[in-house]
């Protein structure tokens, strides 16, 4: 299938299971920590500024947001994880809203975007959500962005520990990416194509 990113536009957003689309189009579900940049992400790969919601304090995405990719498929972006400075009963929320999206009985996710700190061991939320998407039995691509935030000679162990650390083969996609340069996003479109087609 081939899929025109520049096209995506928001559709809706699902703050409970109610609202979850369920019309059998293709659901790329994008997951990362609170302050990974997972918005940036996705205006990189869209081409569009102001997509995905970018705030100036982590934890700005609450529900699920839905975009359409020319009517052919969703760009699911999921509310991120591990930012502290929200209350106990509205992380109860979020984690409630995300078990419902994942164990939904239609099987609502195609594929999973996983987005990780190029800089740093993924947190144990990360792992979490990793497991997430492989017991889903969806196949799953990992993002490692901030990579412009790294020394040329720290990218390869830093990838390495990213690989250890979730448990990923060597056949798993595990993308080097940059939304502040740009650098990955054409792998990351060709591997979204690949498992989506």
């Amino acid at each position: 299938m081939a899929l025109n990113f520049a096209k995506t536009e928001f559709v809706r957003s699902a703050a409970g299971r109610e609202q979850f689309l369920r019309d059998r189009l293709p659901q790329i579900a994008f997951a990362g920590r609170s302050n990974v940049g997972k918005s940036s992400v996705i205006n990189k790969l869209t081409g569009k500024k102001k997509l995905a919601f970018v705030g100036s304090a982590p934890g700005k995405t609450t529900q699920i947001n839905y975009f359409s990719i020319e009517g052919h498929a969703y760009l699911v972006d999921l509310p991120g994880y591990g930012y502290a400075k929200v209350s106990r009963s509205e992380k109860e929320r979020w984690g409630k809203l995300m078990e419902d999206y994942f164990q939904d009985e239609a099987g609502l996710i195609t594929l999973g975007v996983l987005i990780v700190d190029a800089r740093h061991k993924p947190t144990a939320d990360d792992v979490t959500m990793h497991n997430w998407f492989r017991e889903s039995g969806c196949p799953e691509i990992v993002v490692a962005n901030k990579l412009d935030k790294l020394k040329a000679r720290e990218v390869e162990e830093n990838l390495a520990l990213i690989r250890e650390t979730l448990d990923m083969d060597d056949e798993e996609a595990l993308i080097p990416f940059s939304a502040e340069k740009g650098t990955g996003r054409d792998e990351l479109l060709r591997s979204i194509l690949t498992q989506c087609g």
